[in-house]
């Protein structure tokens, strides 16, 4: 059987580790990296990817997974809407020159990003009346490593309505690629709801790494004998989380940038006086990514929170 030939936009860390995933089962996996960085082409070598023009990428792939920073989602999905408008009305007029009747190469574009269910409503839209059937998925979970898999959560339009059933069926059936697919299916489902699962699953993950990095910078603005007095407390107290903050909070140091807009999101898709909660993480994140590209010293407050914590486990687990 001819493997599919499938786009993955862009070559982060996710994105790269997916690719390395489809191509590892042999399918081709185009992208794009134009205005990427260095470390993004370095990413895109290791995992096969092979970089093309947007036009060359739509003219050659059927499944187009974007998976880009949050706030890029919505411009992503205008670049393919136009490549694609104008690869269908290039591909119509050869045809018609020929006295060909036009072939359809319908084209699926898999929303992955960790956008709130209005915003990507608002991206599938762009596809209607054109030759792009739309997927709106949400990966939960880490970068596809050996021996780990994170799954894509998807659904398209709802039960009755088009060809959403039929395409998440297609969708599914990449999984002998390598990639986990669950499908959400049943009354009431349709699009919006994979992202929305996908935000009230970072609700808890990235949630509770603001509330960490919150915690750490008040009680170091009180004092770092109070910082270190936190920590010891924790190893006692709660040594559950200072697992989890030992390994969550230095993951989430250089990515706080990108966590500020997926923040200031699910403020926005809570709603109501609830929301306040994830504005004011999307403020810890803003600060520690200021902090990173600036003086560091939030950053130093942070390290040498999780190096006690570190001294305090081993400490633990040595007696």
């Amino acid at each position: 059987m001819l493997k599919p030939s499938i786009a993955v936009v862009s070559a982060g860390a996710m994105g790269s580790a997916v690719a390395k995933r489809l191509v590892s089962a042999g399918c081709t996996v185009y992208t794009n990296l134009d205005g990427r960085s260095d470390a993004a082409h370095a990413r895109a070598q290791d995992a096969g990817m092979i970089n093309v023009p947007l036009e060359t990428l739509v003219s050659e792939s059927k499944w187009i997974l974007s998976i880009v920073p949050p706030r890029e989602a919505f411009a992503f999905a205008e670049k393919i809407r136009a490549a694609v408008v104008e690869k269908s009305l290039e591909r119509s007029t050869n045809a018609g020159a020929r006295g060909e009747s036009e072939s359809d190469p319908s084209w699926v574009f898999v929303d992955c990003n960790a956008v709130n269910p209005e915003m990507v409503k608002r991206i599938g839209g762009l596809f209607r009346g054109t030759s792009v059937r739309f997927i709106d998925a949400g990966i939960v979970g880490g970068p596809p490593r050996p021996g780990y898999d994170p799954t894509f959560y998807a659904c398209s339009e709802g039960e009755g309505e088009g060809e959403g059933e039929g395409v998440l069926e297609e969708f599914a059936a990449l999984s002998q690629y390598g990639l986990r697919v669950s499908l959400l299916k049943g009354p009431g489902t349709g699009i919006g709801d994979a992202s929305s699962l996908k935000l009230c699953e970072s609700m808890m993950k990235k949630g509770s790494i603001g509330l960490f990095m919150t915690m750490m910078l008040t009680a170091h603005r009180s004092s770092p004998a109070t910082a270190d007095a936190l920590m010891k407390e924790l190893s006692i107290s709660q040594p559950g989380l200072m697992d989890r903050l030992i390994v969550t909070v230095p993951e989430g140091i250089p990515k706080a940038h990108r966590f500020v807009y997926e923040m200031e999101g699910l403020g926005e898709f809570v709603g109501g006086g609830e929301a306040d909660m994830f504005k004011g993480f999307a403020r810890v994140f803003e600060r520690v990514g200021r902090s990173l590209s600036g003086d560091k010293a939030d950053i130093g407050t942070l390290t040498r929170g999780v190096e006690k914590a570190r001294e305090l486990r081993e400490t633990s687990t040595s007696k």
